[in-house]
């Protein structure tokens, strides 16, 4: 019987899988849009809506829980100042998979896993930013 073993395991330890979605969800906080297999994006789901109900919450105890399993500051900072506020009315559901072809080495399904109402500008604007001040540190 199959009782409490409602995850996909992906061929990972625990350990792994912890510091993957971690870090998955990290990058999906910051970019508001990431590709990846479609297993992962469909586990990712689950973990990122529960994340950002974390953020709607916004008190300390919410606050420490996503601290413990995202493991960046930067992240947790903009799901609480940012993402929190802007799904406050909705009550779930907020981020969609979409099926993105198969790889070219390997044929596994890609999908893009994505915030609903996402900012279209936060994809690649840390990037944007710091290339910006290399160029001026370098004309200075």
């Amino acid at each position: 019987m199959r009782h409490g073993n409602g995850y996909r395991k992906l061929n990972r330890t625990h350990e792994h899988r912890k510091a993957m979605f971690a870090n998955m969800a990290c990058s999906l906080i910051e970019h508001e849009q990431i590709k990846t297999t479609l297993p992962k994006a469909k586990e990712m789901k689950r973990i990122i809506d529960k994340m950002i109900t974390l953020g709607k919450k916004g008190d300390l105890h919410s606050r420490r829980n996503a601290m413990s399993r995202l493991k960046q500051d930067a992240a947790v900072k903009k799901l609480f100042e940012v993402l929190g506020p802007r799904y406050a009315e909705r009550s779930g559901g907020y981020c969609r998979v979409l099926k993105a072809g198969f790889r070219y080495g390997d044929m596994a399904p890609m999908a893009v896993i994505e915030l609903v109402d996402r900012d279209t500008s936060a994809k690649g604007a840390a990037d944007r930013a710091r290339l910006a001040e290399e160029e001026a540190n370098a004309e200075a």
